[in-house]
């Protein structure tokens, strides 16, 4: 297992992401039927809207960003996750993975398609995605701000090295006290442990996950009660961040055209994925709309 700890500072992030979400920057954060009563740690985490199994929250930007530097101030262990459609069409067939991801404290709409379904059949009114990347580095400058240590796992050594020296250039004061790539197999009880007490020895308040779906989830949830900080399942966003992939242009990102860019990028990796997917979640939109389940 590879284990890096750095320290860091930072300056203003190039903004390769969608020019249209800074406009939520500045606002209050909306509460889209947020829960009335607040967890044992004081933290009102957003209601939960069933979507074919999974259950997502109609949550904005601000919202999250307020939410989880609530939580990471106090050493909360929480989860949070970024579904898009891959990870809705996953849930109805796949009971292990639609209980955990339905145990976590706000699961947000990362793909577009998944904010039109919860427009649609819960008029959510939101008006953007939560995109994890964006959130992400909007959580990394508050970090920076507040002094909230900040520790990624997953990915590849070459990677969090990237993302740790252009995080530190984007984000002025940063602490990252650690980033780690495990391998490529399961980790016997003892690194297991070892991770957790690194973590924890950290002082992190976040930590942000890229391992992908739903090997991420799976790590977060068995880790919850372990870990003292909010997990952040990320997805592609170590990627992003480290300049390793490109994102898809604003327009396409608007128009939840997101998966056509990456596909185009990556067709022998990811056509069956986006072939099956896809069509798995027409279906299902077509289904609740003409029977209503």
């Amino acid at each position: 297992m590879t284990a890096m700890t750095t320290t860091i500072s930072t300056t203003s992030i190039d903004s390769d992401l969608d020019q249209s979400e800074a406009k939520h920057e500045s606002q209050s954060p909306t509460r889209h039927g947020a829960s009335a009563l607040a967890d044992r740690n004081g933290i009102a985490w957003p209601k939960k809207n069933d979507l074919f199994g999974a259950q997502i929250c109609a949550t904005t930007y601000a919202e999250a960003e307020e939410l989880v530097i609530a939580a990471a101030h106090r050493h909360v262990s929480a989860v949070v996750s970024h579904l898009a459609v891959h990870g809705i069409v996953t849930a109805p067939w796949d009971k292990a993975y639609r209980d955990k991801i339905n145990t976590f404290d706000l699961a947000a709409p990362v793909g577009q398609p998944v904010r039109w379904a919860l427009n649609r059949f819960y008029k959510a009114g939101l008006n953007d995605r939560c995109y994890g990347p964006e959130l992400m580095i909007r959580l990394c400058r508050r970090s920076a701000k507040e002094n909230i240590g900040v520790y990624f796992y997953g990915s590849t050594p070459e990677v969090l090295e990237a993302l740790s020296r252009r995080l530190t250039e984007q984000c002025p004061g940063l602490r990252i006290v650690g980033a780690e790539a495990p391998p490529f197999r399961p980790l016997t009880a003892e690194e297991d442990a070892a991770v957790t007490k690194r973590i924890n020895d950290s002082g992190a308040g976040l930590v942000f996950i890229g391992l992908g779906l739903p090997k991420q989830d799976h790590f977060a949830f068995d880790h919850r009660g372990k870990i003292h900080a909010v997990q952040l399942c990320v997805g592609a966003a170590f990627d992003f961040h480290a300049g390793n992939k490109k994102m898809a242009p604003a327009w396409m990102q608007r128009r939840g055209l997101e998966w056509l860019f990456r596909l185009i990028q990556e067709p022998r990796r990811l056509w069956r994925r986006y072939f099956t997917t896809n069509a798995a979640f027409v279906f299902l939109v077509g289904r609740r709309m003409l029977l209503g389940r």
